[in-house]
C-alpha cells in the first residue's frame, strides 16, 4: 500500500485532466522499465511473534537502522513509517509486513540484484535485533487479534471501514503478503492489449505462486489464500474488472471505474481526513463532506487510484498483482514471467491468441477456482498446468528475443526455472509445504518460520 503521491498540488477541475494523468505514462519500447515490488512476514526470533511498531526490537528500530545504507526516512507525526533511495522505497504494511518498492530498472538481472541487495540489508539489521524474515502469502501461524498495528493514518481509516464492506478486509491489511511487477506501455492500444492479456492470465501467475495453506497452524483448505481473501475483502474495489475486454475500452473507461471506487481518504497538511465511503465525483464537484468547497489535485487523485485493488491495476503502468509471496528467487520470476510475456510484440501476440477467446465464465471460474485448486484446476478438458506451461513457453520465448544478458553473457530466461519446475511437477510450493507439514514437520507450523526464513 502506497504512502503519499507525489503528483501535482494543482486543482483538478476537469476530467480530462484525469485522463491525461494516466495518457502521460506512455514510453516508448526503449524507454520501458521493470519495477519489482515485494512484502515479508517479520518475526522474532525467540518466539515468532511479528514484531510491534515500538521498542527496541520493533519495525521502526529497523527501519532506523537500515538508514545506514544511505536510505532517507520518511516520517509521519515524528515516527519513522518508511525509507527513500535512488527511485526504491520501504514501506510498511499495517501489521509491520515490509514491502520494498524497488526502482524502475532495465532488466531482471538489475531487478534480482535489487532484491538480494535489500534482503542482505534487512538481515544486517534484523540479525542485531534477532528478528527474521519469511516469504509467503499468508501468515501461517498467528490470529488476526495477534497482529501489531502500524501507526499510519491512511491504516486507522481502513481498518475501521474494512469491516463495513467484506468480512475479510482485515486479513488482507494484516496477514498478507504478495510480489507484484509494474510494466510500462507505449500507447492506449498498447495499454489495452497488455491489459486484456495480463488480467486473463492472472490465474496462472496466482496458481504458480499459490504459497498460503496455513491458517494459524493448521492447512486452510486453499493453496492460495491470500487470493481467496480478495474475494470478500471489497466488492466496489476488487475483482477481475470484465469492462476491460469491452470494445472501445481505453484510458477513459477505466478512469470512470476509479471514480466509482469509494474513497478512504484525503491527504491535507500531512494528515489524513476520513473520506471512507465518499466519491470522487463529489470531489471533483467541490462537494465532498470531508474537504467541502476543495477541489481535487492530481496528488489525490493518485492517492485514490491505489485504492483500488483489483487483479491488474493501472496507474500510470500496469501492475500485475495475483501473485503470493514467496523465497528470493520466485520474487525474481515473476517480473521475468511478465517482461516476458508483455515486453516482446511477438510474446505478446502470442499470448492474446491464447487467452482471446476465453469468454467471461471462463475467466472468472479461473480466478475463483485457483486459490483451491492452483494448477490442478480444471479447465478445457485439461487443467491450469497445461495453461501455464504454454503461458511459460511464451514467456521463455520473449526473453530469449528481448536477449538482456548478465556479464557472464546468459540472458533472463533462467529467473523463469522455478516456475517451469512448479509447471511440470504440477506441484505448487503450497503444495510442497503441506507435505512436509504432513511428514517430517509432524504438524508443527512452527518449522516453516525456521526452514523458509530469507
Amino acid at each position: 500500500m502506497s504512502s503519499p503521491s507525489q503528483a501535482g498540488d494543482a486543482p483538478v477541475e476537469h476530467r480530462q485532466q484525469l485522463v491525461d494523468y494516466i495518457a502521460a505514462g506512455e514510453k516508448p519500447p526503449a524507454d520501458w522499465r521493470i519495477g519489482t515490488e515485494h512484502e515479508k512476514f517479520g518475526f522474532r526470533l525467540d518466539d515468532l511473534r511479528p514484531p510491534a511498531f515500538d521498542g527496541d526490537r520493533g519495525i521502526e528500530a529497523l527501519l532506523r537502522g537500515m538508514a545506514r545504507f544511505g536510505w532517507e526516512e520518511v516520517r509521519e507525526h515524528g515516527r519513522t513509517i518508511a525509507l527513500v533511495r535512488d527511485g526504491a522505497s520501504v514501506t510498511l504494511e499495517p501489521a509491520g509486513q515490509l514491502e520494498l518498492s524497488g526502482a524502475p530498472l532495465e532488466s531482471i538481472h538489475q531487478t534480482c540484484s535489487e532484491v538480494g541487495a535489500h534482503l542482505l540489508e534487512v538481515k544486517t539489521v534484523a540479525d542485531d535485533l534477532r528478528l527474521g524474515f519469511l516469504g509467503m502469502g499468508f501468515q501461517p501461524k498467528w490470529r488476526r487479534d495477534e497482529m501489531p498495528w502500524m501507526p499510519k493514518g491512511r491504516y486507522g481509516i481502513m481498518r475501521a471501514y474494512m469491516p463495513k464492506v467484506g468480512g475479510l478486509g482485515l486479513d488482507m491489511m494484516t496477514r498478507t503478503c504478495t510480489v507484484q511487477v509494474n510494466l510500462d506501455y507505449a500507447s492506449e492500444a498498447d495499454m489495452v492489449r497488455k491489459f486484456r492479456v495480463s488480467l486473463a492470465l492472472q490465474p496462472v501467475a496466482t496458481a504458480l505462486f499459490a504459497d498460503s495453506p496455513f491458517t494459524e497452524g493448521r492447512p486452510n483448505g486453499y493453496l492460495s489464500y491470500r487470493s481467496h481473501i480478495w474475494t470478500d475483502t471489497d466488492p466496489g474495489r476488487t475483482g477481475m474488472l470484465d469492462f476491460v475486454f469491452d470494445e472501445g475500452f481505453g484510458y477513459e473507461r477505466y478512469v470512470d471505474y476509479i471514480l466509482d471506487v469509494p474513497m478512504y481518504f484525503v491527504y491535507r497538511d500531512g494528515g489524513y481526513a476520513d473520506a471512507s465511503g465518499q466519491s470522487f465525483r463529489d470531489f471533483l464537484a467541490g462537494r465532498l463532506p470531508a474537504a467541502p468547497g476543495t477541489l481535487p489535485t492530481l496528488r489525490d487523485w493518485s492517492d485514490h487510484m491505489t485504492t483500488a485493488f483489483p487483479e491488474v491495476r493501472l496507474k500510470k503502468y500496469l501492475e500485475m498483482r495475483g501473485a503470493d509471496g514467496g523465497p528470493w528467487n520466485r520474487l525474481c520470476a515473476l517480473p521475468a514471467f511478465w517482461t516476458g510475456l508483455l515486453y516482446d510484440d511477438t510474446a505478446l501476440d502470442a499470448a492474446w491468441d491464447l487467452v482471446k477467446d476465453f469468454n467471461l465464465a471462463e475467466r472468472h471460474a479461473l480466478r475463483d477456482g485457483v486459490p483451491k485448486r492452483a494448477l490442478g484446476l480444471p479447465f478445457r478438458g485439461a487443467s491450469v498446468r497445461e495453461l501455464a506451461i504454454e503461458a511459460l513457453k511464451i514467456s521463455v520465448a520473449g526473453l530469449r528475443r528481448r536477449d538482456r544478458r548478465n556479464p557472464s553473457g546468459a540472458d533472463e530466461t533462467h529467473f523463469l526455472d522455478p516456475l517451469i519446475e512448479f509447471a511440470e511437477s504440477g506441484e505448487t510450493p503450497a503444495e510442497r509445504k503441506l507435505a512436509l507439514y504432513h511428514g517430517e514437520w509432524g504438524g508443527d507450523i512452527d518449522r516453516v518460520f525456521r526452514e523458509f526464513a530469507y
